[in-house]
């Protein structure tokens, strides 16, 4: 989620990838009247991506939110079956989205062995939700947002491990503050829990994993799909995969949620929308990248964090300290430098 974006499905080199794709050939020169048309369009495009960007805003912290409240205080306390409600509606969102609406052109799987690629992602990004969904019972958001924030650590040592390629050393001296910072978040807070902080961090290292598995597994020409198709494609398998997980470990969630609804009756309307969201994070988060750019959608994604750990703390009124928020800060500028580090030595 997505955790800049826990349900994030995008590698940095799909990002960079679509958004080339993506750019508009614009005529030089011309009249006054085409110059004032194109400042016109140009205020159009503008007010359109403050449009997506809010949608992406809100549709990621609204499912961070929404989950914390469903599995702390709600007391629907099943992760395993939130995720498989979450990929359900991704299926069907996904499927609705590109056969029907055209949001992009279909992709059809080619190969067998392109199947199993898309599903050891699959299996990759459910450990990733899922771990992300049960630090979320037991951290507080802004704790789980300071975490999920190393992601950039994970994926540049998963990288080196997968391709031996180096980065330059001023890139991976920014990474330095990004652990420190997590590190004092974690001295600082005062709700801290063992098991939540491991798998918060399990779920950080699997969405930086699956980012790399991406960019070697669906390289070539002849299988690259962009993150709607794949999503369309993985979602089913999580489900299959999903689904005698939690039966077998949360043997009693059909008996707790139906109780549930009949003490609560919004309690199908919270799923409900809880599935939806996550749909809208993954759809705006494609329409941002594919309307701007990868480095702003980095940008934009570290300031997401910072809103996303204010709102929590309006909201469940979880105690901070300074040492906390001093952390996480640490944090977020070690990634907003990691990003500039890597667009320029690369």
């Amino acid at each position: 989620m997505s955790t800049h974006g826990s349900y994030s499905m995008r590698s940095k080199a799909s990002f960079e990838n679509e958004a080339k794709a993506t750019v508009k050939e614009s005529g030089g020169g011309g009249s006054g009247g085409k110059s004032g048309k194109t400042m016109s369009s140009n205020s159009k495009e503008n007010l359109f991506i403050c449009f997506l960007v809010t949608l992406w805003y809100s549709s990621n912290i609204g499912v961070i939110l929404l989950n914390k409240y469903l599995l702390s205080n709600y007391g629907f306390k099943f992760p395993i079956f939130l995720t498989m409600c979450h990929m359900s509606a991704c299926a069907v969102f996904s499927y609705i989205s590109i056969v029907f609406f055209k949001v992009v052109p279909q992709q059809m799987i080619k190969s067998r062995s392109q199947f199993m690629k898309i599903a050891t992602l699959s299996l990759v990004f459910c450990a990733s939700v899922v771990g992300g969904n049960i630090s979320l019972r037991y951290l507080a958001v802004s704790f789980n947002q300071a975490v999920g924030a190393t992601t950039p650590f994970f994926t540049a040592v998963f990288a080196y491990l997968a391709t031996l390629k180096r980065e330059a050393w001023v890139t991976y001296a920014a990474l330095v503050p990004v652990v420190a910072g997590v590190v004092i978040a974690s001295g600082g807070e005062p709700g801290f829990h063992l098991f939540g902080f491991i798998m918060c961090l399990s779920a950080t290292a699997a969405r930086a994993f699956k980012s790399v598995l991406q960019g070697l597994l669906l390289s070539s020409e002849g299988e690259k799909l962009n993150s709607m198709n794949l999503l369309l494609y993985m979602s089913p398998i999580a489900i299959l995969v999903l689904l005698p997980a939690a039966l077998i470990m949360e043997p009693n969630v059909v008996d707790v949620t139906l109780t549930l609804a009949k003490d609560h009756k919004s309690m199908w309307l919270l799923l409900l929308l809880n599935s939806t969201t996550a749909y809208a994070a993954n759809l705006t988060n494609f329409l941002v990248t594919k309307h701007t750019s990868a480095l702003t959608l980095q940008v934009l994604g570290n300031a997401k964090g910072a809103v996303a750990v204010v709102i929590s703390i309006l909201l469940f009124r979880n105690p901070v300290t300074i040492v906390g928020m001093g952390g996480y800060t640490i944090t977020v500028m070690g990634v907003a430098a990691y990003g500039e580090t890597k667009r320029r030595f690369r």
